[in-house]
């Protein structure tokens, strides 16, 4: 019990400080391709947090712990929401980029709903997997267009960036560093809240909907308040949107190949219906305001709670 404790704790260390490199080196690399953060979130911090979901996915997956593998993602992407939305937006009030609510919110929400779709015969097979990652590869272009399309204009200190190739090398080595840390955090975090669970006797899809699902958010917790800290508020909201989006698409698609998922049916019943509603709250909140505001993240927060709770019943 002591060595699991351990493990918790240097897992919370090294996922923190994993996730302040990653956003310092994906932020000014951001400014030196003249992308805005809020692509960057999407994509390399979004693929990158998501990380540690697909590894315990997939090594669950392989081991047979199937509910802990399809319980992880779907309580990671309620956590992000609620928790790590939540918890950013009391930190400082966020500010959203109406093109969210055109564009990304959207998908987020599609892609939610077509692997509910796809889990209703409660079975995700290679098939399924194949659909998610072409998904993937759409967004991903459509990430890139609309950054070449929304890019920064010049200005001095930008050129200066752009003209000093040992910054851009500093910032690879940032996110490199970033990401070998959040993954080993994950793992030694993973690895020493399991067994202090098991040790409980809580079944496999509770272990993979709250304390897995909290273990493997936290990168993404982790980059999203310190995002917010440094005042990368578009990072942050980006982060979370596109970390859902990879979540289902990546990390499902790829983990369906690699192994088939038998879902539990216990998932339709509530767990599926909270992660595709806690998503389309952001609207309403969001058609008001363009900040998810310190009321809204006590909200989430509360709403993340309400499903832990539920889900424990």
């Amino acid at each position: 019990m002591l060595l699991s404790l351990f493990f918790f704790f240097v897992g919370l260390f090294l996922l923190y400080y994993g996730a302040e490199y990653l956003v310092e080196g994906s932020s000014r690399l951001a400014l030196s391709f003249g992308v805005r953060p809020l692509i960057i979130g999407m994509t390399i911090v979004a693929f990158a947090t998501s990380m540690p979901e697909l590894l315990v996915t997939v090594f669950a997956a392989l081991r047979g712990s199937v509910d802990l593998a399809v319980g992880n993602v779907v309580g990671s992407n309620v956590a992000n929401i609620g928790l790590i939305l939540g918890s950013s937006a009391l930190v400082a009030p966020l500010h959203v980029d109406r093109s969210l609510l055109r564009r990304e919110l959207p998908i987020m929400l599609m892609a939610s709903l077509l692997l509910w779709l796809f889990a209703l015969d409660q079975h995700l097979g290679a098939l399924e997997g194949a659909v998610l990652l072409s998904g993937l590869a759409a967004f991903i272009f459509y990430c890139l267009q609309c950054g070449r399309q929304g890019q920064i204009e010049p200005q001095q200190q930008l050129d200066e960036v752009r003209n000093e190739q040992q910054y851009r090398r500093r910032d690879i080595l940032f996110i490199l560093g970033g990401v070998i840390a959040l993954a080993l955090g994950a793992e030694l975090l993973i690895k020493g809240a399991s067994t202090i669970a098991r040790a409980f006797g809580v079944s496999d899809l509770l272990i993979g909907l709250s304390v897995v699902a909290f273990g493997t958010s936290l990168p993404e917790l982790a980059a999203s308040v310190v995002s917010a800290m440094k005042g990368e508020l578009e990072l942050s909201v980006g982060n979370v949107i596109g970390s859902n989006i990879f979540n289902v698409l990546f990390v499902i698609g790829i983990s369906s190949i690699i192994h088939p998922l038998p879902v539990n049916p216990q998932l339709h019943t509530f767990q599926f219906p909270v992660m595709i509603l806690i998503g389309a709250l952001l609207y309403p909140m969001l058609m008001r305001s363009k900040f998810v505001t310190r009321t809204h993240g006590v909200l989430f927060l509360a709403s993340y709670l309400t499903f832990l709770v539920v889900s424990f019943l």
